[in-house]
Formats: C-alpha cells, sequence, structure tokens
C-alpha cells in the first residue's frame, strides 16, 4: 500500500493524552534484542476467516512486538507464508498451543464457533494461565457458551476482554440494547464477573478494570466501522501486553492508540468512508514513533 504522509492537525491534545501512558511512549534502548520485546501467540483463522489472525499477527508487529506466532484453526496451513509479512511465523492453533515460549497470548479473531474451537478456548485458559491472555470476537461467544469456560477465565489472573456490545451482552445474559443504556456500568459487570480488564468497544470505547477504574476513549472516528478493525485493536494490545507493559496501562493506550491511528487516516487526505483495517496498523506505527521521539526530546530538556 502507498500512504500520504501522515499528520496530526491538532498535536497537543494528542500528546497530552500519550503521557498517560509512558511505558508505551517511551524510545527503546540501544542495548535491547528481539527477545527484549516478547513473543505474541494469536489463536483464530477458521477456514473461511484466515484474514482476521493475518489482520492480528500484522498490527502486532507493526507495534514492536519482538516475535509473534500465528496459529490458524485448521488441520493445515492455509498459507507458505502470509503474503508480504514472512517475519510472521506460522502454524496450527493446536500445535501453536503446546509452545512454551510465549509471553502473551490473543485468542478469537475468526476462531469460529465449532467444538474446536471451544476446546481451544479452554485449552488456552487452562495454559496461559496468570500469562496476559486477550480473548475477542469468536472466543467471547464461546466463553458465555461454556460453563467450564467461564469459570476458569474467572480464575486465570490476568485476563483481557473486548466485546462489543452484542458480545457483551451474551456474557451477562442481557440484551444489547441493556448494554448500550449504559456503558460504562455495563463494562463493570463484566469485568467484575470474569476478574478482566475489559473494552466494550464502541464509540467511546469503556475500559473498566477489576478494581473499579474506568477509562473512556476519545479518541476514533467513523472510519473504524469496517471488517477486521477489531481484529487490528486485539493485535495492538496483545503486542503491548508482550512486550511486558502492564496489563491495565496496555490494554488502555492500545484502545487509545487505535482510534488515534484512524484519526490520523481520517485527516492525511484518506477520509473516514472506506477507510481499510489494515491501514489502521501502519498509522499507529508512526504515531507512536512520533510520540516517542518527541517524549525522549522532553526529557532531555529538563535534563539539560
Amino acid at each position: 500500500m502507498i500512504y500520504p504522509p501522515y499528520q496530526i492537525l491538532n498535536p497537543e491534545p494528542v500528546f497530552q493524552t500519550a503521557s498517560r501512558f509512558p511505558d508505551v511512549f517511551r524510545k527503546r534502548h540501544a542495548q535491547s534484542h528481539k527477545g527484549t520485546y516478547g513473543t505474541l501467540g494469536i489463536i483464530g483463522g477458521a477456514a473461511g476467516m484466515s484474514g482476521a489472525v493475518v489482520l492480528a499477527a500484522t498490527a502486532a508487529m507493526y507495534q514492536g512486538c519482538g516475535k509473534v506466532w500465528a496459529g490458524f484453526n485448521q488441520n493445515a496451513l492455509p498459507f507458505a507464508v502470509i503474503p508480504e509479512r514472512p517475519e510472521i511465523m506460522l502454524a496450527t492453533a493446536e500445535n501453536l498451543c503446546r509452545r512454551e515460549d510465549i509471553g502473551a497470548w490473543v485468542a478469537g479473531c475468526g476462531l469460529g464457533l465449532q467444538e474446536e474451537a471451544r476446546k481451544l478456548v479452554a485449552r488456552i485458559l487452562r495454559h496461559a494461565a496468570q500469562r496476559p491472555l486477550l480473548l475477542d470476537a469468536d472466543a467471547l461467544t464461546l466463553l458465555a457458551r461454556c460453563e467450564d469456560c467461564r469459570e476458569a477465565a474467572a480464575q486465570h489472573g490476568n485476563l483481557v476482554l473486548t466485546p462489543h456490545p452484542a458480545e457483551a451482552a451474551r456474557l451477562l445474559q442481557v440484551n444489547t440494547a441493556d448494554i448500550q443504556a449504559n456503558r460504562v456500568q455495563s463494562a463493570q459487570a463484566v469485568s467484575r464477573r470474569f476478574n478482566a480488564v475489559t473494552v466494550l468497544k464502541g464509540h467511546q470505547s469503556v475500559v473498566a478494570s477489576p478494581d473499579g477504574s474506568i477509562y473512556v476513549n476519545a479518541s476514533g472516528n467513523a472510519g473504524l466501522a469496517t471488517a477486521g478493525s477489531g481484529d487490528v485493536l486485539s493485535g495492538i494490545i496483545g503486542s503491548l501486553l508482550a512486550q511486558g507493559i502492564d496489563t491495565q496501562q496496555a490494554v488502555q493506550a492500545g484502545v487509545w492508540l487505535h482510534g488515534a491511528a484512524a484519526d490520523i487516516l481520517r485527516d492525511s487526505q484518506i477520509g473516514e468512508i472506506g477507510m481499510l483495517a489494515g491501514e489502521i496498523a501502519p498509522a499507529a506505527r508512526w504515531l507512536r514513533n512520533r510520540i516517542a521521539e518527541r517524549s525522549a526530546d522532553t526529557v532531555k530538556l529538563l535534563h539539560a
């Protein structure tokens, strides 16, 4: 893809909000290596939905994860390599779940709702206990259906859930209208029920933490209403988690950065109509680097 020059039309509010997330927007040490920035495993991609895992894994790479594994819920790999992204390592979901060197996990992007998918969700909840685990999309629907999965989720210890309103309604066994009538309270209810940091997606996404704290996101625009943008969000957050950033900060910053990248695209001769999910990750990378550079320059001035 060829992109127009990115621009920030109103930079001060952007930099001010980014200052809330200092661990995300700091420059890298010269002596770091790929192991410094973690390994992320992403499980999903049933037949016909391979692109969901590709989008999430690509977003994770663009956010600076050291290594990314894409695990497809298929009997055989759909690609020899992901076109234009040979940096991403590939496995079947079943084989990926056996690895012990994964620091953080994302599950659900295009996973499917069959019995094999349910078994994968139950398995990763056990396998990734205490390690950061983000459940999205089909994994959330399966979580709502599976009592054993719900019990394992509540005891996981480092869980992130990213439901849209209909998925949140399934998790709480209410109607979508009930969720939308009080989004903050709904996000808090999901967070308490599953002892998880919860992102209730939508206009002004709500991030609720088990300690009761709330973050309401102000970035983003209607261009995000496109297939795959949720997968990109999962990849961004998963990447930050794999890089060792505190869960609450990683989730809040990931939600904000995802929306801010869409704002960059809107303001850079692209606009909201026809914005593609695959365009979000490069813009988010650009923005994170610009903020990190500015933060480093500010530190130099303070210590001059």
